[in-house]
């Protein structure tokens, strides 16, 4: 076994690390409304959304083709150089996910990925190692585009569930809308699945191609998209309950109608996007749905400054990302060769390691993710007497 063939079990094992880390940061995105409204208990929610992303990673293949030839130059470097630089981008990709993890964010797992890619590939190329054309087409337009859009959709969506229902008493109104969630949160779901998981199948492509194991023009390998489907699945499985609570309580007290109108919007953008190759931030839709239902309801709470923090992740998303590929991709090649990329892995392991840690001291799960959020910047639920970190589950 080469040396060069374990930087790419390494780069294909943290490639599937990041598409776990997507499927736990990425669930509320489909299930943080239903679980909010009671729609769906929560256990219930996250096997249904992966049993759904699972499914849905095998519908499309566009958007893995834009990342494994969207983003990094692959004229300008191959073998063991670009297995590097790809597995650096995926580190600081997957160390931003946590980061935003911990503190109840729900930031984009796509910019996460995209920036730590081209921090690492400027870092070891310059500026011409990067696609910039496409990041520019596929990613930062979208990404302006995506928010605003999914809120006016689901503006008008929620005007128009009120005013259709306008004669049916409340209690009868959410009842029947729960109903409908269920259906509307799976569609997400299935949604989230096209898009999301391809853009681990990308990452792995393009560190096969580095490898010389395919060519550029090749097939996507069937075991590629299995292994990025459980992946996302598995992930999704376990739930990301602090960017949950984030989102389904934080942002806007929603109810059942709202919840259907959000969840529409946001995967029909999702959908769109996917059929055209666009590997849009489904956080970054999702999250404006929600805010769209709470300004298109008369009398919702949009708590503006949760939105305003969402707001400034996403800003420093990519830049900060690119920041931590950048000195992954430079500690790496501070050594030779394999030694680099296994000093990285460790940093990797070390700081999951203290972030999960973290997270210990006040979990957030399935017995308080519902809870009333008690002030704009409540992501963690204050424990009380009988209900403390020992007696809640993991």
């Amino acid at each position: 076994m080469t040396a060069e063939f374990l930087v790419l079990l390494i780069v294909v094992v943290t490639a599937l690390g990041f598409d776990f880390t997507n499927g736990f940061h990425d669930t509320a995105n489909a299930m943080a409304a239903s679980i909010a409204t009671g729609a769906l208990k929560p256990k219930v929610a996250v096997t249904l959304s992966a049993a759904l992303n699972l499914l849905g990673a095998f519908l499309s293949v566009e958007v893995a083709a834009t990342v494994a030839k969207g983003i990094v130059n692959l004229g300008g470097v191959g073998g063991q150089p670009l297995l590097i630089i790809v597995f650096a981008g995926l580190v600081g990709g997957i160390l931003w996910n946590l980061a935003t993890w911990l503190f109840g964010i729900p930031s984009s797992s796509s910019h996460a990925l995209f920036g730590g890619l081209i921090g690492s590939a400027i870092a070891a190329l310059g500026m011409h190692g990067v696609e910039w054309s496409g990041v520019v087409s596929k990613i930062i337009i979208p990404a302006v585009l995506a928010p605003p859009v999914a809120a006016l959709v689901a503006i008008a969506g929620t005007k128009l569930i009120y005013r259709i229902t306008s004669r049916v008493n409340e209690k009868s109104r959410e009842d029947g809308f729960r109903w409908g969630q269920i259906g509307s949160a799976s569609l997400v779901s299935l949604a989230h699945g096209t898009n999301d998981a391809q853009k681990t199948m990308g990452i792995i492509f393009l560190a096969l191609v580095a490898h010389g194991t395919i060519d550029p023009g090749a097939s996507m390998p069937f075991w590629v998209k299995l292994a990025c489907a459980l992946a996302i699945a598995f992930g999704t499985y376990l739930g990301g309950w602090r960017i949950i609570r984030t989102l389904g309580k934080g942002l806007v007290e929603i109810s059942s109608p709202q919840g259907l109108a959000a969840d529409s919007s946001t995967a029909a953008i999702i959908l769109t996007s996917s059929h055209f190759g666009l590997p849009l931030s489904t956080t970054q839709t999702a999250t404006g749905s929600i805010l769209g239902t709470g300004i298109g309801k008369a009398d919702a709470e949009v708590r503006w400054s949760v939105a305003g923090r969402m707001v400034t992740a996403w800003l420093l998303t990519l830049p900060l990302a690119g920041v931590v590929g950048a000195l992954c991709w430079a500690l790496a090649h501070a050594f030779d060769g394999l030694t680099g990329v296994l000093v990285v892995f460790g940093v990797l392991l070390i700081a999951s390691g203290y972030m999960y840690a973290r997270s210990r001291r006040n979990p957030v799960d399935t017995s308080n993710v519902t809870e009333a959020w008690e002030d704009a910047g409540d992501a963690e639920p204050q424990a009380t007497t009988s209900d403390t970190p020992q007696t809640r589950n993991a």
